[in-house]
């Protein structure tokens, strides 16, 4: 008699899989996938879950447990297999497999394809007519290289609409970072063509035909007598070839190698990945599971190594790896085929390489404590990781946080409170009363609060956060975008975190929305800014509408008007000070016959309310 009543049934499913190269799934009874596996051979590959020894395995004993149903998908081959595993997984996500998360990918230089091409930083690409450059190690490098095209070729990065005339161009132009395409007259087609064409070969690593065509323009200037435009191509020349000669001594110093690290305490796993580029440590990826019951290594691997790189638009020559595991040589050729050269993954056994294995080893380590032993990260790290996570050109060291708050659309107040260097800086809150809206309208009331806060600062020529943060979604995000834009204020850094699902929206790529796990101690400073923002909206809501509704009471009094309501509750207090006072307490913060009228009044209410 089988260990389980349904096991039989699955048996026959099993005996009767083709003997081909395919992926099996398990499903639940429900129908849901709960297992995605690949096999030479279909049939040999999934009888063998039912061979004595393995479900004495812990593993495979509690799936076979939950399994009601056996579905396969046949395929060519191996590595076929070994790719539509990959993209089951990651659709299905079922429960048994490993499921990569908290990966963070490296960003693009994105060219659009417009009448007035832009450059952007992003990290996800689409199939949109755009060029994609990258990706770039560090996270920071793309950022860089960004700022560099806006200095020398003014090409910009905003959000403006270029299909229609503006009547006047933004800073960036004035300090002549921008072409100012948005503007009728500022620049043409020609001269902002052969701009992007500059940008293009840049980007492109065409290092020499660039200087070549630059110089032919800065002699052609001097000729001229344009020596101001002479001296500009001169400088961007030897900028240039400065670039070129870094990279052409970079690139003989080393080879490509990630290197990957493993420290697991089933269910709790941590993987540290190490790039290697042109011999030096450039970046640190890391990545972690709670729910890898159970572990084995070599499967992990395997299938951790096709989550990252099979969908990669880059691959690494080389790949190190702490053990050898099973499909190795077929994703060796898999990952062979999609970079066209040679990719080879090792585990090295002696010399530099294994010492430098083993510091990953240890980092993956310590990544473990610090994530599962909840020792708190250092704010440099946070830091890090907030400008990965959200793309950011710089470390923030201020953020402004906004939430708006109201009951049905009544007294309409917005929030906005500021973290500083590490900690909330309370004595820099503003509260906004919301004077333009009425009735529900958050984003009208988010697009007042933020056009008030930040034409202050304008006038006042303050310096602007690092970071707007929205406590809302993307149209929240789009409503503070609008006014920042109203107020010709671009590129700025702005971001929304929407409540329950905790996802993060990044003004300029609202498209790619960020995901962040409930470990990440960089969602855990955006709660606690946008928590304390909600707090502070909240606590000033209550006030308002408390003292609203004290004044109502006090304007039923006849002869009492606002100025007398107020003087009241900001001398007394409360109502309740004020429906108790004698008749000499009352004549102490208004005059005689308005403390007689006060006094009559609560006199003959408690009179009322007695009988």
């Amino acid at each position: 008699m089988s260990v389980f009543p349904h096991l039989d049934a699955l048996k026959e499913k099993a005996a009767a899989l083709p003997a081909f190269p395919g992926v099996y799934l398990y499903k639940d009874g429900r129908g849901r996938v709960i297992y995605v596996g690949k096999a030479k051979s279909l049939r040999d590959r999934v009888r063998s879950y039912f061979l004595e020894d393995k479900l004495a395995d812990a593993k495979t004993g509690t799936l076979l447990s939950e399994a009601r149903d056996i579905d396969y998908i046949a395929v060519a081959n191996e590595k076929e297999a070994l790719a539509l595993e990959n993209n089951l997984i990651k659709q299905r996500q079922p429960r048994y497999n490993v499921l990569l998360r908290d990966d963070k990918t490296y960003p693009y230089i994105k060219l659009t394809r417009e009448r007035f091409p832009r450059v952007y930083v992003t990290r996800r690409l689409r199939k949109d007519g755009s060029t994609y450059y990258g990706p770039y190690f560090p996270g920071n490098l793309a950022h860089r290289i960004v700022r560099f095209i806006h200095r020398y070729f003014r090409i910009p990065s905003c959000r403006v609409d270029l299909t229609r005339n503006h009547p006047r161009p933004c800073l960036e132009y004035h300090i002549q970072r921008c072409w100012g395409p948005c503007v009728a007259g500022l620049t043409t087609d020609a001269v902002y063509g052969r701009a992007v064409a500059d940008v293009r070969a840049f980007l492109e690593g065409r290092h020499t035909d660039l200087i070549r065509d630059l110089r032919h323009r800065m002699q052609a200037a001097a000729e001229e007598m344009e020596f101001e435009q002479a001296a500009a191509l001169r400088d961007l020349i030897a900028t240039v070839d400065e670039l070129k000669e870094r990279q052409r001594v970079a690139a003989v110093e080393g080879r490509d190698i990630d290197i990957f690290g493993v420290h697991a305490e089933p269910p709790l796993v941590a993987v540290n990945l190490f790039h290697v580029r042109n011999g030096r440590v450039v970046d640190r990826r890391e990545f972690y599971w709670e729910n890898v019951d159970q572990f084995e290594k070599r499967e992990f691997l395997s299938s951790l190594l096709m989550q990252i790189y099979l969908d990669a638009q880059y691959v690494p020559s080389l790949i190190h790896v702490p053990v050898d595991f099973d499909d190795r040589d077929v994703i060796e050729e898999l990952l062979s085929e999609r970079r066209k050269r040679k990719v080879v993954i090792a585990t090295p056994q002696r010399g530099s390489k294994r010492a430098m294995l083993d510091l990953v080893e240890t980092n993956a380590r310590h990544g473990f404590e610090q994530r599962f032993r909840v020792m708190k990260p250092s704010s440099k790290a946070i830091m890090d990781a907030l400008v990965d996570a959200l793309n950011l050109s710089a470390p923030p060291e201020r953020i402004e946080c906004f939430d708006i708050s109201h009951i049905q659309g009544s007294d309409t107040v917005a929030s906005m409170v500021v973290w500083e260097n590490g900690r909330m800086k309370k004595g820099d809150y503003r509260k906004f009363i919301i004077k333009t809206v009425d009735g529900i309208d958050d984003f009208s009331s988010m697009r007042e609060a933020v056009t008030r806060r930040y034409r202050r600062l304008q006038d006042e020529q303050k310096p602007f956060p690092g970071l707007i943060l929205i406590d809302g979604g993307v149209g929240q995000l789009h409503a503070t975008v609008e006014a920042l834009e109203a107020l010709g204020i671009i590129n700025q850094s702005v971001a929304a975190i929407a409540k329950r699902e905790e996802i993060i929206y990044v003004a300029g790529q609202e498209d790619e929305p960020v995901y962040l796990d409930r470990f990440s101690p960089v969602l855990h400073l955006m709660q606690k800014v946008r928590d304390e923002a909600h707090r502070f909206a909240v606590a000033f809501h209550r006030k308002r509408r408390g003292s609203r509704r004290l004044k109502s009471v006090l304007l039923e009094i006849p002869g009492v008007g606002e100025k007398t309501a107020r003087r009241l509750l900001r001398t007394l207090g409360s109502l309740n000070r004020i429906e108790t006072s004698s008749l000499d307490d009352l004549q102490k913060v208004v005059g005689q016959v308005q403390a007689e009228r006060i006094h009559r009044f609560f006199a003959g209410r408690n009179g009322a309310a007695g009988t």
